[in-house]
């Protein structure tokens, strides 16, 4: 498997990244472990998840079950240091996702802290935000994870689906 740095980082990652966005609604906590352990096999190291995770249908039932089945997986093989793992804080305007909360320094720190107990881990090696939020200011977004990292519960700050444009 081909590996690449991650941005700016010394983080190696593998070219393809394991998304798991449907373990706990479409997919069993077994059949997510055997996904894991299949991409393992392959060379794959990298794994995505995020708080809001699984979908299909997003509901507050089944929030943050994606990130149980990857702590099991962490729990039952102790392999975590194999894997560089990404999850995201949902961002704002999704209602079962500690009930909708813009991103602020509060939200992110029980956000993070939701995401590290349900996957069994001291620290995330990429925590992004899912989606922009252009009411609160970045200055207070960027402090929250800034002091994450200084906490060593964050190695890696990162974000997704933003445009060019907003980065």
């Amino acid at each position: 498997m081909k590996m690449n740095r991650l941005g700016r980082t010394d983080i190696e990652v593998s070219e393809l990244c394991l998304g798991s966005m449907t373990w706990g609604t479409q997919n069993t906590t077994q059949e997510g472990h055997d996904q894991i352990d299949r991409a393992l096999e392959a060379g794959i190291n990298f794994i995505d998840t995020a708080e809001m995770y699984p979908v299909n249908p997003l509901s507050a039932e089944t929030q943050g079950r994606t990130e149980e089945v990857i702590g099991d997986w962490f729990e039952r093989d102790g392999r975590r240091k194999d894997v560089i793992l990404a999850t995201k804080h949902s961002g704002n305007g999704i209602k079962y996702v500690r009930d909708g909360a813009p991103i602020s320094a509060g939200s992110i720190s029980e956000a993070i802290e939701g995401s590290l107990a349900r996957l069994k881990t001291d620290y995330i090696d990429l925590y992004q935000l899912h989606t922009p939020d252009a009411d609160t200011p970045i200055e207070e977004t960027l402090g929250a994870l800034n002091d994450l990292v200084k906490e060593g519960k964050v190695l890696e700050i990162g974000c997704s689906n933003f445009s060019a444009q907003m980065l």
